[in-house]
């Protein structure tokens, strides 16, 4: 099953949803930033959340998220778009604990819990939206939610697991935004609280095959109403082309140190991972 995520509408269109399977997508995340298990989640978690927020937005918007805790992975960054292209990395991938007493990945030892989330984003104006909150438990999903009840004031139940194999492959990874409409009444939010309770670890429920659809199916009683379906992939905006242009903005005499002193240049993309080489030849052409 291809990865993709559904939107949706339910009781009466006072609440609206999202739900996805992430899987495929986290696990290429990982295998390029070669991630230990336990950052493997949190990195996971951030991703697939972030993709739902992607689908939020509209053309050629994007956002850019910023998990920076105290712990020892340091910075999770993802960025994803309105058309359902998402990347991510960690400044340290190789992080992984025992489980913690609930007998899952600590992630938020990983993560830390002192620190902050940000969120950046490009709308096409002038200036960027910019929301930033600080991290209340590490566990990612509490932090996004308490993110959306106080930075966009937009009362939001967030949910994200990912489930890794012993040989550090991803197993599942999936999750769930539903948001609380203007309008809607206390008898809502308390069905809705009582229903998200009741509800399965997400991963779990995409580890057995659930749907994105089904997920939604069960959190509201089969009361939901299917607006859009939307692929997910890993897709990173890095070429050759956007970092000849960044070197270029390094300067001639930064550009002639890299021929006299390396007689070339390489650049690494964080998300990707792929290298791209700049022989003399090249350096010289940017340099002019």
């Amino acid at each position: 099953m291809k990865d993709y995520l559904v939107k949706a509408i339910a009781f009466d269109a006072k609440v609206r949803a999202f739900a996805i399977r992430s899987t495929e997508t986290v696990e290429e995340v990982r295998r390029r930033q070669d991630s230990w298990a336990t950052a493997s989640a949190a990195l996971g978690r951030t991703i697939t959340i972030t993709a739902m927020m992607g689908a939020m937005l509209k053309g050629e918007d994007s956002n850019t998220i910023k998990v920076q805790g105290n712990g020892p992975i340091g910075a999770i960054i993802a960025d994803a778009n309105a058309k359902g292209h998402v990347r991510g990395y960690v400044s340290n991938p190789h992080v992984d604990f025992e489980l913690n007493d609930k007998g899952k990945l600590d992630v938020a030892r990983a993560v830390g819990t002192e620190g902050s989330l940000s969120v950046i984003k490009d709308l096409g104006l002038k200036d960027y939206f910019t929301g930033e909150v600080p991290i209340v438990s590490g566990e990612i999903s509490e932090d996004f939610t308490y993110y959306f009840a106080t930075s966009e004031q937009v009362p939001s139940a967030v949910g994200a697991g990912v489930l890794v194999n012993p040989d550090h492959t991803i197993l599942s990874a999936g999750g769930f935004i539903v948001q609380v409409m203007p309008g809607a009444d206390e008898t809502v939010i308390t069905r809705l609280e009582e229903q998200i309770g009741s509800l399965p670890p997400i991963s779990k429920l995409i580890e057995e095959g659930n749907t994105p659809e089904q997920i939604l199916q069960r959190l509201f009683d089969n009361e939901v109403k299917i607006l859009e379906t939307m692929p997910i992939e890993f897709r990173c905006k890095c070429s050759k082309e956007r970092l000849a242009n960044a070197i270029i903005g390094l300067g001639s005499e930064e550009i002639q140190n890299m021929i006299d002193e390396d007689h070339g240049a390489e650049a690494s993309c964080h998300f990707c991972n792929e290298t791209y080489y700049f022989t003399e030849a090249e350096l010289e052409e940017l340099k002019q």
